[in-house]
């Protein structure tokens, strides 16, 4: 009894001094609105919680995303809110940007999503409409809905994954090193899961990039299985499977928008390293990582996702790019062409058979001097000066043709992300 009064004794004395420490963290001032310019824009936050919901556990908000849809411009773009962003939430002061639902719901049910709603206003500057919330439960019943999905993956990953998805996972005999290598992959939910979380080999804003990887392939998927032709009935699955303020009438505003839609003319963005964010640790003794956020290049990445600033992103027409396949490697055409998607390019696979060949080519048929995206090609697919040809063409099908060569396999990833050691030889066509 001595021992447990004297521990209550020293947890008391310790209270002013954690309330102290907290105290003396500065609070940012508050970012200012993004200017809409008077335009219709819905912004919707996509929340994916950690753990099964429920009472007790309300989970930390692991995936964080903004959909910024202009009915006005037909523009939408997506933002991802990296987790480890340490930022003010109003009531709780400094922490990161995850744990903001987890504090609210914990201590009145009922009032996450309106504090994380103002956490974003105040740290971003963006104020939200709706929301849509899964857990890492129900995420994969939600692509086995729509038959998988198919995944490019330009850098491979090596992670630790559960044999079986219904296996204990306490139990460490169940578990195995996977790696998933570069190639199109056909994902079920739970492999889907395993590609979004995974961090291992790469970094909390690599996987920023992979989830919008994943919705990205969603929606090729929704597409072209026409599951838009009975909206209804898509949104009777989505609800079950998702926790949402979004009626069918407010879903419904954004058909004439959608349905039209190509994955190509979304714009995509997501916070880099010293650029948007810096990264360091906290100074309140348990040094904890976190990525601060670089106050006036965040306004100006804000800006862009709900309201730029110039109109000639809207209005241009997007590049085409044909890919044919010379590499012998089934699905790297595959790769390279969702990479240029997610870079705003139309790219065509033609199916055509083309020349072996060992290095990526691209044949410039624009002929344009100034402001040419090609560079933006070169970059992304690591080709060359050497690799790029010129053939003017006024009357052409296509922007760009590309050539894809054996090689591009060694170097399809130009994120900065730790490769596992590529086999010689290497089945790239993987399924599940």
């Amino acid at each position: 009894m001595r021992r447990l009064i004297l521990i209550l004794f020293l947890l008391i004395l310790t209270l002013p001094v954690i309330a102290q420490d907290e105290e003396e963290i500065p609070i940012p001032d508050a970012m200012p609105l993004i200017d809409e310019n008077g335009q219709n824009i819905t912004n919707v936050l996509l929340i994916g919680a950690a753990t099964e919901y429920s009472d007790n556990n309300p989970g930390l908000t692991d995936t964080l995303m903004i959909i910024s849809v202009n009915q006005d411009t037909g523009h939408i773009a997506m933002v991802s809110i990296p987790r480890d962003l340490y930022v003010y939430i109003p009531e709780f002061g400094m922490r990161k940007i995850n744990q903001t639902y987890y504090l609210a719901e914990r201590r009145q049910a009922g009032t996450g999503i309106e504090t994380l709603y103002a956490t974003l206003e105040y740290n971003l500057g963006i104020q939200m409409d709706y929301y849509a919330r899964v857990d890492f439960e129900s995420f994969p019943n939600l692509v086995d809905s729509v038959g998988g999905i198919d995944i490019t993956a330009d850098c491979a990953i090596q992670d630790w994954r559960l044999k079986e998805p219904d296996l204990d996972k306490t139990d460490e005999d169940n578990w195995e090193m996977f790696t998933l290598w570069s190639g199109l992959h056909h994902m079920d939910g739970d492999t889907a899961l395993w590609y979004v979380r995974s961090r291992r080999t790469s970094n909390d804003l690599d996987r920023n990039r992979r989830q919008q990887d994943v919705l990205r392939a969603l929606w090729r998927r929704i597409r072209s299985e026409g599951l838009l032709e009975n909206f209804p009935q898509l949104w009777e699955q989505f609800n079950a499977l998702v926790d949402t303020d979004l009626e069918l009438g407010d879903a419904i505003q954004f058909l004439p928008v959608a349905v039209d839609l190509d994955a190509s003319a979304i714009e995509y963005y997501t916070f880099r390293i010293n650029r948007e964010v810096t990264q360091g640790y906290t100074e309140d003794g348990e040094g904890r990582f976190i990525l601060t956020p670089i106050r006036e290049a965040m306004i100006e990445l804000m800006q862009q996702v709900v309201a730029p600033t110039t109109r000639s992103r809207l209005t241009r027409d997007i590049p085409t790019v044909a890919i044919y396949n010379g590499s012998n490697v089934p699905g790297l055409d595959y790769v390279a062409a969702h990479r240029l998607e997610s870079e705003g390019f139309r790219a065509i696979i033609t199916g055509e058979p083309a020349t072996p060949r060992n290095y990526n080519l691209i044949i410039d048929h624009t002929g344009a001097s100034r402001n040419n995206p090609v560079e933006d090609i070169q970059r992304v697919l690591s080709i060359t000066d050497e690799g790029v040809q010129v053939d003017a063409d006024p009357e052409r099908e296509y922007d760009y043709e590309l050539f894809i060569g054996w090689n591009y396999q060694y170097f399809s990833c130009t994120y900065p992300v730790e490769q596992p050691v590529l086999p010689e030889e290497i089945e790239t066509t993987s399924a599940d």
